[in-house]
């Protein structure tokens, strides 16, 4: 099973467009908030609300099942930045998933803690740790749990500044 992982896109509609056109074939297309949009303008797309998102009526989390696996798919911000990742297993472990997806650092991260599979694909919009945005493409078999992160050209600027 493949998904399309992406988050914080800030308003980059055109992209998740795109990424629908790229992969037909995906079984599903997760948007882990800041979408800065509603919604409804994304068939398609599984979307938690992030701290960017609060003019629009999106869900906070959302428990998915794939298979034999059940995904947490959560923003993030709700957790403190020094504990984000031991909160975030204890949150997954309550409701019974072994993987998390999730954004907000806007740094594309993938491993393993207490068994607990924890995703962020990064940011479609902009990177905080130097690499260009990114997304990613999280397979899913039986008992194996596995992510590839894709890193996309920076939008070019519309200024030339001349010296």
């Amino acid at each position: 099973m493949k998904i399309i992982v992406v988050s914080d896109s800030h308003g980059r509609d055109d992209l998740l467009y795109d990424l629908q056109l790229q992969y037909p074939q995906a079984d599903a297309f997760l948007h882990c908030g800041d979408l800065e949009n509603d919604m409804e303008s994304f068939p398609g797309y599984l979307v938690v609300q992030g701290n960017n998102d609060y003019y629009y009526d999106i869900p906070a989390q959302r428990i998915l099942p794939f298979g034999q696996h059940r995904i947490l798919l959560i923003h993030s911000h709700q957790f403190s930045y020094r504990k984000r990742e031991e909160q975030m297993v204890t949150c997954a472990k309550k409701y019974g998933c072994d993987i998390v997806c999730y954004g907000h650092t806007h740094v594309a991260n993938f491993t393993t803690v207490q068994g607990v599979a924890l995703l962020n694909p990064g940011s479609l919009k902009y990177s905080r740790d130097g690499r260009n945005p990114s997304y990613a493409i999280l397979t899913l078999e039986e008992k194996k749990v596995d992510a590839e992160f894709v890193f996309l050209e920076p939008p070019k600027s519309k200024h030339r500044f001349f010296f």
